[in-house]
């Protein structure tokens, strides 16, 4: 009999704020990270939502002393603060995971370098934060596109159900720089005004960045302060296109199935899904077709793409930790600048805060190459 897996703390850094608290207060007055920003002297102006640097730095030496300060990138320092009140609160044994979701890491190191630094590889990103907090296991990375996050909470459920560990850390993140903007420029996905996610006149996204952390566990004590059962997770690829998903949703729609059935949650019993929408053309036509096979078209849905952007690796987990936040505060969220739909199928988008009672949460993700992943939370009383 497999164990159950359970959610028991999170936290996050964005542009938004450096904790979950922070964060919700701004969601809940719809505020968004998404600006117009200069990213380097090589490029334009683009709108995307980035942390200010000069906060981020302050907020770290609040925590960290000035030697610890010289040794970072600004990227894990923003891994470092959303780990520690997690590390703080939860032990670390010789049976607890260490999971890095990434998809570039310290890609900026790159930078006018004719040789490839130690920092760029995503193993060593990770040893160093293992190392930094006294982790005893080798690290895990996930990196596996946009659904690297969404996966990286499978990976820690299914090796702790299978008896590799007892518990886990999953810390995700990824940052703007000009190597991750000339990437999706090069795709001309970036759009030119804050995105529209399932939108008639939605134009591309909007990059951004953030850390999220979470602990995972299959033993309890009574000093948690809320739980969240992982019940279900499936991740598929549909091997349609380098950047272009299944015009169908075949491999959203085979993901979301498999997660739902290892769940034992009919479509009828999922009271909230936090999905990916990009607020690019063909994934949001991809995501409304593969939720209408699945029969969910009613089912209350957001996407947080107008308020944080699209974080890369981080996102799956931050929207997955914002989601089961909405659940606590018994609250929906509206997708961010949606005002009239875009799609060719009916969906139940959120439009403005609501109370609603969420006990079962879908959370989606789709990404380059064709992946795509489901999971399936169950708020415990």
């Amino acid at each position: 009999m497999n164990r159950e897996i359970y959610i028991t703390d999170y936290n996050c850094v964005t542009p938004l704020g450096f904790d979950v608290e922070s964060n919700w207060k701004a969601l809940l007055e719809g505020k968004s990270g998404v600006d117009l920003h200069k990213v380097s002297d090589n490029l334009e102006a683009f709108f995307v939502s980035k942390i200010d640097s000069e906060k981020l730095e302050i907020e770290f030496k609040r925590f960290f002393d000035s030697a610890q300060n010289d040794n970072f990138t600004r990227l894990e320092k923003m891994f470092l603060l959303s780990l520690k009140p997690l590390v703080e609160r939860h032990n670390i044994t010789e049976q607890t995971a260490f999971i890095l979701s990434t998809t570039k890491g310290n890609i900026r190191l790159l930078k006018n370098e004719t040789t490839l630094p130690e920092g760029v590889y995503l193993s060593n990103l990770a040893q160093k934060l293992a190392n930094f907090f006294g982790f005893k296991t080798k690290p895990i990375v996930v990196s596996n596109a946009c659904v690297s996050g969404v996966m990286a909470i499978s990976v820690a459920k299914n090796m702790i159900q299978a008896g590799r560990y007892k518990d886990a850390f999953v810390v995700a993140g990824d940052e703007i720089s000009e190597f991750v903007i000339s990437g999706f420029n090069s795709f001309q996905a970036i759009g030119s005004e804050p995105c529209k996610p399932y939108d008639k006149n939605r134009k591309g996204i909007n990059l951004g960045e953030a850390t999220a952390a979470i602990y995972i566990t299959s033993e309890l004590n009574h000093t948690e302060k809320f739980r969240f059962k992982v019940l279900g997770d499936s991740a598929i690829n549909d091997a349609n296109h380098i950047s272009g998903p299944s015009r169908t949703g075949d491999g959203l729609f085979a993901s979301i199935q498999n997660a739902m059935k290892e769940a034992k949650v009919s479509s009828e019993q999922i009271d909230f899904i936090s999905a990916h929408g990009t607020a690019t053309l063909y994934n949001d036509e991809m995501e409304a077709i593969a939720f209408n096979r699945m029969d969910l078209q009613n089912v209350p849905l957001n996407s947080m793409k107008g308020y944080y952007g699209h974080c890369l690796g981080a996102s799956g987990l931050l929207e997955s930790i914002i989601s089961m936040e909405s659940s606590l505060q018994n609250t929906l969220i509206p997708s961010k600048n949606f005002e009239e739909t875009g799609i060719s199928q009916d969906l139940n988008i959120i439009k403005e805060n609501q109370s609603a009672e969420i006990k079962y949460i879908l959370k989606t993700a789709s990404g380059f190459g064709g992946c795509n992943a489901a999971i399936v939370f169950e708020k415990l009383s």
